[in-house]
């Protein structure tokens, strides 16, 4: 029961990242977007709107590596908790590398790496 609660939360932390990715690469142009991640105005949001383009696309790739393994951990559970775990492992990486940027930060880095490290907890308590 432990192990589909981790995948759960797993896919609840792939879920929040393509979210993530949606924001950042196909709705950045829109206000209420940008100003979700601090962006003042419409011309700063324009300039760093390709980095934001590639950023969301980590987001996105962090998501499938973390679904394609809980879907592979049916039938070869090594190789899919090993996707699991380096997916969602990433995932924290990322939110502790964003909550050193500074205070303003810490509520985004928070969401960001709450789910993966609950996934986490549970799977190494199985």
């Amino acid at each position: 029961m432990l192990v589909v609660s981790a995948l759960i939360v797993a896919a609840l932390a792939a879920l929040l990242h393509v979210y993530i990715w949606v924001m950042e690469s196909i709705t950045w142009r829109q206000p209420e977007t940008w100003k979700r991640f601090g962006v003042k105005d419409q011309d700063a949001a324009d300039a760093v709107q390709p980095m934001a383009f590639n950023q969301g696309f980590y987001n996105l790739f962090l998501a499938i590596e973390v679904g394609f393994g809980i879907v592979l951990a049916a039938s070869a559970p090594v190789a899919g908790r090993a996707l699991v775990y380096f997916g969602l492992a990433s995932m924290l990486a990322a939110a502790v590398v964003l909550i050193t940027r500074g205070a303003k930060y810490r509520r985004a880095a928070i969401t960001q790496g709450t789910l993966p490290l609950i996934a986490l907890v549970l799977l190494l308590l199985v």
